[in-house]
């Protein structure tokens, strides 16, 4: 479905200098099974000033193995690989302002036995940076502490280091990214009610309020912890910036309720700019023309917004030794 939903937003009339990196000849077939009259053009390097509508300039990385759509096939797992190694450095040396990813199977290329869990984990590799999830609509920003767990391992999951890491990332790319002076985070409870002081669970009282209480004497503003099942009611929204999650489907059901072809996945903490899609590859719609473009035009929209806000600040990365774990404040554990 990628390569679709790459030729319905070339025919948009973005104001960016699009580049495809993938093979040439899957977008022609592409454009054909959407009916679309895109013009592909080889990508030379040249800086564009002015992108027509329906024109995409492509860098061409070959397929192993022509495509059968529906079926993604691991003889094609290293093509996959080569564009995101290519979209990543190409951003690490200047060539690129953006990536944006369209969805991807990752069986397919587990199944080329190359270990391979997602663009968010190869990308952190790649650039040796500590990253995380962030799902952000124009209404709602959800970031999370876990991603891709079962729920059986989330608790062990849910230490002291990995919420100060995570909290220090959100924290500093909101100002970055969004432009936020001083933050406003929500953070939920791992428990049904935020674990009701003990009664329902202890990962509160033992990790989360200390950990927070920490944060805040740093300065941070942090609201919490929240009930899961109340954060989202609109009497509290207007008090928080963005929320942090416990886990992959502890929030991201009500962000994709609500605004499911308008949400966008951000990856923060890496050196670049990086949205995708908010949804998966949906083999079932690969090959007729079909797909939805809506999410991967939103993506590329807020990559163009934080390419243009980049623009105007200077931004403040954290270093390896602010996201680790600092000597904790006076007073608390």
């Amino acid at each position: 479905m990628g390569p679709e939903l790459l030729i319905r937003l070339a025919a948009t009339p973005l104001a960016a200098s699009l580049i495809a990196i993938t093979d040439r000849h899957l977008l022609e077939r592409a454009a054909v099974q959407c009916g679309a009259a895109v013009t592909l053009l080889e990508d030379d390097g040249s800086a564009q000033l002015q992108r027509q509508p329906g024109t995409l300039r492509v860098r061409h990385v070959p397929l192993a193995s022509v495509e059968i759509p529906g079926q993604p096939d691991p003889a094609n797992a290293h093509h996959v690989l080569a564009t995101l190694a290519e979209a990543a450095d190409g951003c690490m040396s200047g060539r690129y302002d953006a990536v944006v990813t369209a969805p991807l199977q990752k069986s397919s290329i587990n199944d080329a036995g190359i270990r391979f869990s997602g663009h968010t984990e190869f990308f952190a590799e790649r650039t040796h940076a500590d990253v995380v999830m962030m799902l952000a609509s124009p209404e709602l920003r959800v970031a999370l502490v876990t991603t891709h767990l079962p729920l059986v391992a989330v608790s062990a999951a849910i230490t002291r280091a990995a919420l100060i890491r995570t909290l220090r990332i959100v924290h500093a790319e909101l100002r970055n990214k969004f432009g936020l002076a001083d933050p406003r985070i929500a953070v939920l409870g791992l428990n049904p009610h935020a674990g009701e002081a003990g009664h329902m669970g202890h990962e509160e009282i033992d990790t989360i309020i200390p950990v927070m209480d920490a944060l805040r004497a740093e300065g941070m503003q942090l609201l919490g912890p929240l009930p899961a099942d109340t954060a989202f009611v609109p009497a509290q929204r207007p008090h928080y910036d963005a929320v942090l999650a416990m886990y992959h489907d502890q929030a991201l059901p009500v962000l994709k309720s609500e605004a499911f072809d308008r949400t966008v996945n951000l990856t923060l903490g890496l050196p670049f700019i990086r949205t995708s899609v908010d949804h998966g590859t949906a083999l079932d719609l690969a090959g007729t023309g079909n797909a939805d473009p809506a999410s991967l035009i939103a993506a590329a929209q807020m990559a163009l917004d934080l390419v243009a806000r980049r623009a105007t600040q200077t931004s403040t990365p954290l270093r390896a030794e602010e996201i680790a774990e600092r000597p904790s404040a006076p007073g608390t554990s």
